[in-house]
């Protein structure tokens, strides 16, 4: 791998020469080319002047920043970057060491993996490292990357350091209009439900990260190469619509989850109490019902026999006691 750019970390009055690299790769995501409908050919974006309406050449192409308050482009040479007072040019200088969950996703950019710049680095990136890993934290600064400032993450990641490209607060947009006007109210049953539901998830599988709608996709364009029609595997239909009982919705997602596992769906009830809840538990009153009617039996059986028992040694007992007085009688 190549760095797109290096820099120093500036941790105090230490100071850490890094690289940094790509850590994602957009080139292997679904995407399109143009083309022109009627007879297939790619519709290209050219370079043209606005002025002249002539193609430009790439190395005809320079860099204009445009002033807010005016019409006018003001042209910027690699000179004029160069020179800007900037110590974030060179450095990202750490401002603060916060919580990871302190940090708004929204603001989340582009990742780099950070790698040393020189063999006198390695203890400081390593010292860096194992701080944050210790301490829990992670750090904020700010640098200049590709001509223009923007803030930074760095955390620590599977034994290396990891930069995150943030998006500065004022570029987050306000949620007007994105909430509705009246908030529905949800019962405590309908909340434990999708508790319940969430739980029968489990864990990601492979197959879940894997990009199916780009296997769709080549597929379909072999499909047309061989001039034949598109083979795909069979699916479950999702089912769709809008959910008019929202409970019954979320005992048969949870039935539908605990099936796509292989599981019993008697083994528990549905959330909220309802449906085969119920015939669950009713089962279970009836086996428990038995075995008390068995236990009670059995009990009534033992008892039955051991006062029996007593009877015959009462009977016993007296009939030795009247063959004594006869025999005292005789003599």
């Amino acid at each position: 791998m190549r760095p797109t750019a290096k820099f120093s970390i500036s941790f105090g009055l230490v100071t850490i020469p890094v690289a940094a690299y790509n850590a994602t790769d957009s080139s292997t995501s679904v995407s399109f080319v143009r083309i022109h409908t009627a007879d297939g050919g790619r519709v290209r974006n050219q370079p043209v002047c606005s002025l002249e309406d002539v193609e430009i050449s790439p190395d005809e192409i320079g860099r204009g920043y445009k002033p807010d308050d005016r019409d006018t482009v003001v042209p910027l040479s690699d000179d004029d970057l160069d020179a800007l007072p900037l110590p974030t040019a060179k450095t990202l200088t750490i401002l603060a060491f916060v919580a990871g969950g302190d940090i708004d996703p929204l603001q989340m950019g582009k990742g780099y993996y950070l790698g040393i710049d020189s063999p006198a680095a390695a203890k400081p990136y390593v010292l860096l490292r194992e701080a944050m890993e210790r301490h829990q934290r992670v750090g904020l600064g700010k640098i200049a990357l590709h001509g223009r400032e923007t803030l930074a993450m760095i955390r620590p990641m599977e034994g290396a350091l990891v930069m995150q490209v943030l998006l500065w607060p004022h570029q987050i947009r306000p949620m007007d209009g994105v909430l509705p006007e009246r908030q529905p109210e949800v019962a405590p049953a309908e909340v434990a439900a999708a508790e319940t539901l969430m739980d029968s998830f489990g864990e990601l599988s492979e197959d879940d990260v894997h990009d199916h709608y780009r296997e769709a996709l080549e597929e379909i364009v072999a499909a047309k190469l061989a001039h034949r029609e598109p083979e795909f595997p069979a699916g479950e239909e999702q089912p769709a619509g809008q959910v008019m009982d929202l409970m019954a919705a979320l005992q048969d997602s949870v039935r539908a989850a605990k099936k796509s596992r292989g599981e019993d769906e008697g083994t528990e009830g549905a959330p909220g109490g309802g449906g085969s809840g119920r015939g669950t538990k009713k089962s279970t009153a009836k086996k428990t019902a038995a075995k008390k009617s068995t236990a009670t039996n059995t009990a009534a059986k033992t008892a039955a026999k051991t006062a029996a028992k007593k009877t015959s040694a009462k009977k016993t007992a007296a009939a030795k006691k009247t063959a004594g007085r006869g025999g005292r009688r005789a003599g």
